[in-house]
């Protein structure tokens, strides 16, 4: 048997001989042995450690540690799903599914789906209130988490969505994904905006240890927030398992479907301003007045804050009526809709990572994205890089890959070998060795 956490506990027992066997002699007890492969029990020979017993054979037993995990599971919300809530679920599925030795208790703060208990050792607890409100935030993480701790009594709360309480003294570990309200704070509500840049800081001080999704998220909390590279690990994102080439009788049904027949190039995110919908209405403009194609445009996602600028650039586009908006689609549309398209066109201008770019490599779709931040960290070689703030620059690189064939087929095979490096399943087995390291601290920092 393979115990990655157990507590080593050593019973001496007089010699088999005499029976019955007396209780125990003495004991070694909360010994921890970590990635070892043990048998349940070892018989070995006494040695010089009880020198009054009598020479005989004994017995060493091993009880698996069963650690008890709570984990913040409020973003888990069904056909809700958005970018922390995919990494909630699919890194917590397989850690519950690989660690059924443990105990996990879900903190949901609404009536959840069944869909989310991914295993029999998976306790699901409601807590209120609907935290969907800086004040309602301030509630839950401050009263409601502790006191729910407080029953559990936990051996680590984890908090996959940045958040934090900071009236708890239980280990933590805490995933923070990115910093764009410290780079763009205009684009926030103002008491949102005013509860990350105060919470925040004080969430990443609080935490035994930090996980973030690109090294250039961990450089940025040290840079922001004083904190010592040693304390962050990099767990990265994955990509859906769904999404995955598409046959041409597939790609045409889908054309018909949402462009009616019209190639198109596709962006799939919240709508909300760092997702730079105006720089990307201006450059399709631009792109179709400098070419005669008919390639309408795929904006796919939900309006979040769909701000006056936002709306006005819209408004003002001469190609706005090949402009198509789906809102939210479902799982089975959204990898068609993106393994159709000519290019997934991901030109924001700050992520802590961009699960769309991996998403469009697994489809083998091209990828025109960004260069700043953390986008061509996971990009690589496998993407058109462009200025997101040159609405020029990225028409230029959308007319290449609407008449570069050879372009797009050789993006496409370097997207085959960039996806390599990130799978969900790597991001559990990540996340699963960053609980580990907050448990082997001896106390929360």
């Amino acid at each position: 048997m393979i115990v990655e956490h157990c507590i080593l506990n050593v019973e001496y027992y007089f010699s088999v001989s005499q029976n019955p066997p007396v209780r125990p002699a003495g004991s070694w007890q909360n010994k921890k042995i970590k990635s070892t492969v043990i048998p349940t029990s070892i018989k070995f020979k006494l040695s010089g450690i009880l020198r009054y017993l009598p020479t005989g054979d004994y017995f060493l037993s091993i009880k698996p540690n069963t650690l008890k995990i709570a984990v913040n599971t409020r973003l888990l919300l069904k056909n809700k799903l958005e970018g922390i809530g995919w990494f909630t679920f699919e890194a917590l599925k397989r850690i519950v599914q690989s660690h059924p030795e443990h105990s996990f208790y879900f903190l949901f703060d609404r009536a959840f789906d069944e869909s989310f208990i991914f295993g029999k050792n998976v306790t699901p607890i409601v807590i209120g209130p609907q935290a969907r409100h800086p004040i309602l935030h301030y509630i839950w993480f401050e009263f409601s988490i502790p006191k729910s701790l407080k029953k559990i009594q936990p051996d680590i709360f984890v908090s996959p969505d940045a958040y934090l309480s900071l009236k708890t003294n239980f280990k933590t570990l805490l995933v923070i994904h990115d910093l764009n309200f410290e780079h763009y704070p205009e684009n926030m509500p103002a008491l949102v905006r005013k509860y990350y840049k105060y919470f925040t800081p004080r969430f990443a001080k609080k935490a035994t240890r930090i996980a973030t999704v690109s090294d250039f998220s961990k450089q940025d909390i040290v840079k922001q927030y004083g904190i010592k590279p040693n304390k962050i690990d990099v767990v990265y994102n994955g990509a859906n398992e769904k999404f995955k080439p598409i046959s041409e009788s597939e790609k045409t049904a889908t054309k018909n479907r949402f462009t009616k027949g019209e190639d198109y190039f596709v962006f799939i995110g919240a709508l909300n301003p760092r997702k730079n919908l105006v720089n990307l209405f201006r450059a399709f403009d631009i792109y179709r007045n400098a070419s005669s194609t008919k390639a309408k445009l795929v904006v796919v996602g939900e309006k979040m804050w769909w701000t006056g600028e936002i709306k006005t650039t819209f408004e003002n586009m001469q190609f706005k009526e090949d402009v198509v908006f789906t809102g939210r689609l479902e799982m089975e549309d959204l990898y068609r809709v993106i393994g159709s398209a000519l290019a997934m066109t991901y030109v924001s201008y700050f992520e802590g990572f961009g699960i769309p770019i991996v998403e469009a490599f697994f489809a083998e779709t091209p990828v025109i994205t960004s260069n700043v931040t953390s986008m061509p960290e996971i990009a690589g070689d496998a993407a058109l890089l462009v200025d997101p703030f040159d609405p020029e620059d990225i028409a230029k690189a959308m007319k290449k890959l609407t008449f570069d064939e050879e372009l797009r087929n050789t993006l496409i095979e370097k997207g085959g070998k960039q996806r390599q490096l990130f799978s969900w399943e790597n991001t559990a087995k990540n996340l699963w060795k960053s609980i580990e390291k907050t448990l082997n601290q001896k106390t929360a920092k």
